[in-house]
């Protein structure tokens, strides 16, 4: 597979994510759920840096269960429940990031499927 960030000079750069990913000859295509910042035991983790931590943690166990590693995302969905939290979420999760980063969405919600979770990250991958 060939994974080219798209970043043209007329749109703004980040860091963080690429503004576009172009996939060639990709044999597979992973699909991954939200993932949320609880842990095998059902418990959430106390605080959007540790839900963020947790949340990249469990993203990591799905890409190795189908063989893959973060180096395979091509997409992120980053859904926060608080304007505050990206600031915090972004020195929590950011440097779990590939480099080049894939192309990604950053929503800010009225809430998730539990009142207590405040982070949720899906993800493609491509190989």
């Amino acid at each position: 597979m060939i994974a080219t960030p798209l970043n043209p000079a007329a749109v703004p750069a980040s860091p963080f994510y690429s503004q576009g990913i172009e996939v060639r000859d990709a044999g597979r295509l992973v699909l991954v759920s939200g993932q949320v910042g609880v842990g095998a035991d059902g418990v959430p983790a106390e605080g959007v840096a540790a839900q963020a931590t947790q949340a990249v943690a469990n993203l990591h166990a799905v890409l190795a269960e189908a063989g893959l590693t973060p180096a395979h995302l091509v997409k992120l969905t980053i859904y926060l429940t608080d304007p505050g939290d990206v600031g915090p979420f972004m020195a929590a999760a950011g440097a779990s990031l590939p480099q080049p980063p894939p192309a990604t969405t950053l929503l800010l919600v009225a809430g998730l499927a539990d009142p207590s979770l405040r982070v949720e990250i899906e993800a493609v991958a491509a190989a």
